[in-house]
């Protein structure tokens, strides 16, 4: 599935030209299609109405004027409400090595900083806004793979530069401004889960606080802390328990319930898999520390 990945390593050395294998211009109307891969990359555009497209990771809401950009390889599914019918563009290619007078994509790449990036950048699933650039050049692209009118290949390859070049500076920008946005939303989640963490919090609960999806929140979580939001909270929890067992008036049997973790045999493995020891043996081991402490 592989094979024809957006982001090969020698799309960037080689001479590389795309070729078309499915285009589409159309309404989908209480759609349900089943979790497939294939060895294309794809970009689906929504002209009206909205859609989700669902992947192994996350489910995404697509509404007017945003699109996704699905590498070579990546299951997913699109799904569409009775209620609320969606129209849509789209187009699946590869990239193979030929020998054409258009420039290749090393070429382009060369002459376009942005364009170099996003191909180095190898992201399995991006979703972009458009300002409205991208669906006139998309539509013109199918427009065109659809026709005979002679000229059609020089004009689809064109377009289809267009439609790269497009991309890939909204990607930039997206990037960009995606750094600021996900700083905060990184910062949001702690600061929710200083606040909340005697609660049974679940990543749901935490994206929910910040306003955004779940799957979201993990990736950019994990990206700017090293850790997953479970990871950060579990062992925040096991700091507020320290503390905790480290006063004799707390009942070692309680703690668990007032760092958000309710079971006590639950407590108990989680803060031996992360101290090495049990919560009894920490409490006993902070007395005698103290104890000596004292006689000093």
């Amino acid at each position: 599935m592989e094979r024809f990945s957006l982001y090969r390593p020698e799309l960037l050395d080689g001479d590389y030209h795309p070729r078309f294998e499915a285009y589409y211009y159309r309404q989908w109307d209480g759609f349900k299609m089943p979790y497939h891969a294939h060895d294309r990359a794809e970009i689906m555009y929504v002209i009206s109405g909205s859609c989700e497209v669902h992947t192994e990771r996350e489910a995404i809401a697509l509404r007017k004027g945003e699109f996704i950009v699905l590498d070579a390889g990546v299951p997913h599914r699109l799904l569409v409400g009775q209620d609320q019918p969606c129209r849509m563009l789209n187009v699946e290619f590869v990239f193979v090595r030929e020998a054409c007078s258009f420039p290749a994509l090393r070429q382009l790449a060369e002459g376009d900083p942005a364009l170099a990036a996003f191909l180095r950048e190898a992201q399995p699933v991006l979703v972009l806004r458009d300002p409205s650039d991208v669906q006139h050049a998309l539509r013109s692209l199918v427009l065109h793979l659809d026709s005979r009118e002679p000229g059609r290949e020089l004009m689809v390859r064109l377009l289809f530069a267009q439609l790269l070049l497009q991309t890939a500076r909204l990607a930039a920008e997206a990037r960009e401004s995606g750094q600021e946005a996900s700083e905060r939303y990184v910062r949001q989640a702690i600061r929710y889960m200083h606040q909340h963490y005697d609660c049974g919090l679940q990543v749901k609960d935490i994206a929910a606080a910040v306003n955004v999806h779940p799957g979201y929140l993990h990736r950019i979580f994990k990206r700017q802390t090293g850790v997953t939001v479970l990871e950060y909270l579990t062992s925040y929890r096991i700091v507020k328990a320290k503390m905790l067992l480290g006063k004799d008036d707390v009942p070692v049997g309680d703690i668990a319930d007032y760092i958000g973790l309710g079971s006590r045999q639950y407590f108990s493995a989680v803060f031996k898999k992360h101290t090495g020891l049990t919560p009894q043996q920490y409490r006993s081991q902070a007395r005698t520390t103290a104890g000596h402490g004292a006689e000093s």
